[in-house]
């Protein structure tokens, strides 16, 4: 067999990268679709949009991302491509199955689910083996990585038992976002973007657990509708953070792009806070709405960011190339801020019934292209290790 055929599934990260890229733009296709009314579905329409962006959209991204780089962090062997094929082939077929299963059949749906929980199960078991097989002496960051997954997990189980107990996928979705996926994606940035900025400032010795601890929180208060304690924790969030980051030096605007989109996800987490808890005031004192605006700052402007940057140096690094955003790929960088203006816009057009209710159209359409630009882009390396 060719060098060809083999190369899209000869590193770890390059299957699960595709995977994760198609999906982004078939899940937000089938969301809008749903969400204008044009399709009918099985499931409803917050379900799909939560679940298939969770699990199958950056849960992919991070199991390549993880797969490949987290037997370097523990200073093991690497995984095998026997084993990282298997929960591919289980990823994708889920994938498939989830699609059919909202157009035809809840049943097929719930088998997608299993489908995609029981791969979840098996990343995290071999994450765990890597981890107890650790050679390095500190292993408290895996730790941490380690400790999101098992939370997404549980809440993988609350997504499966809310489409028939419907009243569990508001707790479902709020430990899936804070505490497995922005704090998995926090705990990654904060080990990496140091290392790679060459900045040496010591962090605080309880900075990661005092986040964890706030993000717990967060999901709990923002579960049960606690709107005044959800807001004070977005406060507390926001300084804690903002001050913790401004005390690395990074630097921002003297390092090259695929180092700065870095820097700019990071400090997306603390002011995605700040203006939550904007939001959450505006509600509790002018009683209007921002229509999710909180998660989708965190989810587009922090974890998008982060992950096409890490995605980007990743997939240059991994096929021998220097790790160098050319013009092309900093147009990218800037449009994922552009995509966040646009849903920003769309939140505030629902606040204060500006009437403009084509944002939605073209802020999902924009989330659409910026996969489809990064996928021109990259997607032939991934796949046939050549550049575009």
């Amino acid at each position: 067999m060719s060098k060809k055929e083999n190369y899209f599934l000869s590193q770890a990260h390059q299957p699960f990268f595709i995977l994760g890229i198609l999906n982004a733009v078939i899940m937000m296709l089938l969301f809008a679709l749903s969400y204008k009314g044009l399709i009918a579905l099985q499931i409803d329409t917050l379900t799909l949009h939560s679940y298939s962006l969770i699990y199958l959209v950056f849960t992919n991204f991070f199991t390549g991302f993880l797969f490949t780089t987290f037997p370097r962090f523990n200073q093991t062997e690497t995984i095998s491509r026997n084993y990282y094929t298997n929960i591919f082939y289980a990823n994708t077929l889920a994938s498939v199955l989830f699609v059919f299963g909202i157009l035809l059949s809840k049943e097929l749906v719930l088998i997608a689910m299993l489908t995609a929980f029981i791969s979840h199960f098996f990343i995290i078991y071999k994450l765990t083996s890597i981890y107890k097989n650790s050679k390095t002496p500190d292993k408290s960051d895996s730790f941490w990585i380690l400790g999101a997954n098992h939370l997404g997990l549980l809440a993988h189980l609350l997504f499966i038992i809310s489409l028939y107990l419907p009243t569990v996928l508001n707790v479902a979705i709020n430990i899936a976002f804070y505490p497995y996926l922005i704090f998995l994606a926090f705990s990654v940035g904060q080990r990496m973007i140091p290392f790679f900025s060459h900045s040496f400032a010591e962090k605080g010795k309880y900075f990661i657990l005092i986040v964890f601890i706030l993000f717990v929180l967060k999901s709990l208060f923002s579960a049960n509708g606690s709107q005044v304690f959800e807001l004070i924790t977005d406060i507390v969030l926001a300084i804690y953070l903002f001050r913790e980051f401004y005390s690395w030096q990074l630097h921002p605007f003297q390092s090259p792009a695929i180092l700065w989109v870095l820097h700019l996800a990071l400090f997306w987490l603390p002011l995605s806070f700040l203006i939550s808890a904007i939001s959450l005031g505006s509600e509790l004192f002018l009683d209007t709405s921002f229509y999710f605006l909180n998660i989708h700052l965190l989810a587009i402007g922090f974890l998008t960011t982060l992950l096409i940057g890490f995605g980007t140096r990743v997939t240059l690094g991994h096929s021998g190339q220097a790790p160098h955003a050319d013009s092309f790929t900093i147009n990218i960088f800037f449009f994922i801020q552009f995509v966040v203006l646009l849903r920003l816009l769309f939140s505030l057009n629902i606040a204060f019934g500006w009437g403009a209710d084509f944002l939605f159209d073209i802020s999902f359409t924009a989330w659409i292209i910026l996969f489809i630009a990064w996928a021109i882009r990259y997607a032939k390396i991934l796949i046939f290790a050549k550049a575009a």
